[in-house]
């Protein structure tokens, strides 16, 4: 990440000091920290102040955090205890008044802060989240490619899939093909799931065995360069698709389509989520899709924006967003087509493939 960008956005963090109200901010949650220094490790407490920026992290750390920080943080190494160290630093800097990521920070540890620095605590949210929200060009080109290498797996799964395999089997595969080709993990458990079980929005992967003629649900992700791609594809197993089928096929499909023709930066995100759910409540599913269309993607695959029915606030200038409606229907499956979105100025830019049309593993 180059240092200049760094720099830019803890400047921009530094600006809403006073706004918040606060002397310094600590940045504990780790996609935070790695926005604002590059800095990947587990163990990282990030000081922000007025004219200095301070990672203290552990001995694990104390070749990769100069390295990957560079000049954007002064690292400091504690052999013993993190939060000690904090603790002496923010005395010895005489901060007095220091903001904490409030959806982070444990009760425990916010209770050793004001008794060993003797400051008082500030709770905040979204500090950070919400400049990342809209992308730089190379993030959204990190995103892009793991997109491509996500596509790339499944199509290389596909074609080994057949009815009597278990959900398991699938998901090694697949998983195996995302490694493979690249990917620095999984963004979340890969889900597979299939026939009734295809009903269940975040089913966990399962030994049910694929039958024949049957719904198969995959959603899973890749990361490149620590930014998270989103798919999902639904297919038919082993046979054709039967009219029932195609009909809940060609709604989600549709509504998809509009939505992420249609989505855009500055519109509220219940305005985008009603682009695939009008289409879906028209044809007289809408009890049967129950989440929101979609969600900011980035360093964390669930981050701001959120496309939701609640949704007030507008979708900023250069978010990547899912575009994933469904319809589930139980005990006799479900459907759902996800794709990612770059909400660029001129319009919505389809980051993965788009490939919607129905498969049949026949």
């Amino acid at each position: 990440m180059p240092a200049d960008l760094r720099e830019a956005r803890q400047a921009a963090v530094r600006a809403q000091f006073d706004r918040l109200g606060v002397e310094a901010l600590l940045v504990t949650h780790p996609p935070n920290v790695r926005y604002l220094t590059g800095f990947t490790g587990s163990s990282a407490l990030l000081l922000l102040r007025p004219g200095s920026t301070t990672l203290v992290t552990d001995f694990r750390y104390a070749t990769q955090a100069p390295l990957e920080a560079g000049p954007s943080a002064d690292v400091v190494v504690d052999q013993v205890h993190v939060w000690d160290r904090l603790a002496r630093h923010l005395g010895a800097m005489q901060v007095t008044t220091l903001g904490v990521e409030a959806h982070v920070l444990t009760l425990r540890e916010a209770e050793r802060l004001t008794a060993a620095a003797r400051c008082r605590l500030v709770p905040t949210s979204g500090v950070v989240e919400e400049l990342r929200a809209a992308k730089a060009p190379a993030e959204v080109a990190a995103i892009r490619a793991a997109a491509a290498l996500a596509q790339e797996a499944l199509a290389a799964a596909l074609p080994a899939v057949e009815p009597g395999q278990r959900e398991y089997e699938v998901a090694a595969r697949l998983e195996h093909e995302l490694r493979r080709r690249g990917s620095e993990g999984h963004p979340f458990p890969t889900i597979v799931a299939s026939g009734p079980r295809s009903a269940l929005p975040h089913a966990r992967t399962s030994a049910r065995e694929l039958g024949r003629g049957e719904w198969l649900l995959l959603d899973f992700g890749a990361q490149v360069d620590g930014y998270c791609a989103d798919l999902t594809r639904t297919v038919v197993v082993g046979g054709r698709a039967d009219g029932r089928q195609r009909e809940v096929y060609g709604v989600v499909e549709e509504a998809q389509r509009r939505a992420r023709a249609q989505v855009r930066a500055g519109m509220r995100g219940v305005d985008a989520d009603a682009l695939a759910r009008d289409v879906i409540r028209g044809r007289g599913f809408g009890d049967a899709f129950g989440h929101s269309l979609g969600h900011g993607l980035g360093l964390e695959v669930h981050e701001a924006p959120r496309l939701s029915p609640t949704a007030e606030a507008p979708l900023p200038a250069g978010a990547v967003v899912t575009i994933e409606p469904g319809i589930y229907l139980p005990g006799w499956g479900g459907v759902r087509l996800e794709d990612d979105v770059h909400l660029a100025p001129g319009g919505p830019e389809l980051l993965s493939d788009g490939r919607v049309e129905l498969v049949e593993l026949a």
